[in-house]
């Protein structure tokens, strides 16, 4: 990125793109308030981390215009680790997922996107979403009939509000609302006060009180790896969506690196590793925010709310929070993925279907999207080893061969079945012109049929042999091949 288009990502309708980023911090409040809790953290560690994260992406990363914060499936990720080790273990696996991911965006392994396919992101964001529903559940259980009430009045303005007008966000009215009826009409809830202290002044440097031994180590790795994992792909998805929304291109690389360096900065300030959140990225976008001074604003007025209006929204109910994360759990969910399930290729539906299964079995979605990268990759190559197809054709004393197709691994058996090794031809001839050889296994197979031909007293030819763009043709030493 130049530092001409860095500058207009900046300076581009600052008017404008301070009001969307405002607009963004009420969209970002409950959200993030919300995730707090499933997460098992204070609101304040989540405020602070999204304030942080904010900020500095706006900074570091590079796709102007989205929003990122605390909240989202790097939440559902540090759960566990914060239920079973504490906070402090969380802040050193927050600080090390931030490493990974510089590391990440340095190496270039944004490129992996690529081998995420459609059906396995559709998988990763149904398994999302069904965990940010069950993370519900305990919430409805053991409570008075106060909170089912309050839950069905958020649903109801989260959802019809927005035919009326959606000048402001309608999860907020929803928190409003059911705040205001809460403090005039008391009653037996549970509040936001409840889930730990909220933030009065401005986060301060820190450092996880742990001790960094093996045991540690051994512990924070795996999650930080799967934090690092699961923001990256999220945020990589989010950055997909508004270059399809602006018809721009980001810099997927410059995005990584800045994630990673904002998480960092997130675990120096005690807060938790975030990502980008689709539904406030596509709000500021629809509000005029392009660049990134929307980012920023954002991050810059949450913390300004959150310090001047912490007794309010110490009081809010956690029926509100529950109706709102029933409403980002039904969004998040792709409904017609179910409709799809019978119209699309069976393969592509099971692999679908596994993502979501082992994320929901293992609570990771880290390896629901290994396993379905892995699926994936299995299929296309049963795919296309199907797809070889090798004819013959007897003229006199001459037997021709002619394979078209893709020969690697997974199909370089079925050329040496397709060959007659005792036929009585004197001739032999390979014709590989629609053919093309990609791995060092296809090409030991070639090898081993010409090497069995002759063994056998025939005569081969090989023609059509396109040169090799990898280089294994060309290393290999058997005179067979050499020969050709």
């Amino acid at each position: 990125m130049t530092p001409a288009l860095y500058r207009r990502q900046w300076a581009q309708n600052p008017l404008r793109e301070v009001l969307a980023g405002m607009v963004g911090t009420f969209a970002l409040i409950p959200e993030v308030i919300a995730f707090s809790y499933i997460a098992g953290v204070s609101p304040s560690v989540s405020l602070f981390a999204s304030f942080v994260i904010s900020v500095s992406i706006a900074i570091f990363g590079g796709r102007p215009g989205m929003i990122s914060g605390a909240a989202g499936s790097v939440a559902l990720v540090a759960a566990p680790l914060v239920h079973t080790h504490g906070v402090q273990a969380m802040l050193l696996a927050t600080l090390v997922a931030g490493a990974f991911q510089v590391i990440f965006g340095l190496l270039r392994f944004q490129a992996v996107m690529r081998f995420v396919s459609a059906e396995v992101r559709t998988g990763f964001v149904n398994a999302l979403a069904i965990m940010i529903f069950s993370a519900q559940v305990p919430q409805m259980l053991g409570v008075t009939w106060h909170t089912y009430a309050l839950i069905a009045l958020g649903l109801v303005i989260i959802y019809l509000l927005p035919r009326l007008s959606d000048a402001i966000p309608s999860p907020l009215i929803c928190i409003i609302v059911l705040t205001t009826i809460t403090m005039f009409y008391p009653m037996p809830v549970h509040t936001v006060a409840d889930l730990g202290d909220l933030p009065t002044g401005l986060p301060s440097l820190t450092f996880p009180h742990i001790p960094l031994n093996w045991a540690t180590w051994s512990v924070v790795l795996p999650y930080a790896l799967a934090m690092a994992a699961v923001g990256l792909l999220e945020s990589m998805m989010t950055a997909s969506v508004v270059d399809d929304i602006t018809d721009t291109h980001g810099d997927q690389r410059m995005e990584c690196t800045g994630l990673g360096i904002s998480n960092i900065l997130v675990g120096a300030f005690g807060g938790i590793a975030g990502c980008g959140m689709i539904g406030q990225t596509v709000g500021n976008l629809r509000y005029g925010g392009r660049g990134r001074l929307s980012t920023f604003t954002a991050g810059a007025f949450l913390l300004a709310l959150m310090v001047l209006l912490h007794r309010w929204v110490g009081q809010v109910p956690m029926a509100a929070l529950v109706a709102i994360m029933i409403m980002v759990s039904a969004s998040t969910f792709s409904w017609n993925s179910l409709r799809d399930l019978t119209r699309h290729p069976r393969l592509s539906s099971l692999t679908m279907l596994v993502t979501v299964v082992v994320v929901i079995m293992t609570h990771d979605l880290a390896a629901g999207v290994a396993v379905g990268v892995m699926l994936s990759g299995v299929f296309f190559a049963w795919h296309a080893a199907n797809l070889l197809r090798v004819t013959e054709e007897r003229s006199g004393e001459t037997l021709t061969y002619r394979a078209s197709g893709q020969v690697f691994f997974a199909s370089a058996d079925s050329l040496s079945a397709a060959i007659d090794y005792h036929t009585d031809a004197k001739t032999v001839v390979l014709d590989l012109t629609h053919a093309r050889f990609w791995d060092i296994t296809s090409v030991q197979v070639l090898e081993k049929i010409i090497g069995k031909l002759r063994s056998h007293g025939h005569r081969v030819e090989v023609t059509g042999l396109h040169p090799d763009p990898h280089g294994i043709i060309a290393t290999q030493s058997n005179e067979n091949l050499l020969a050709l």
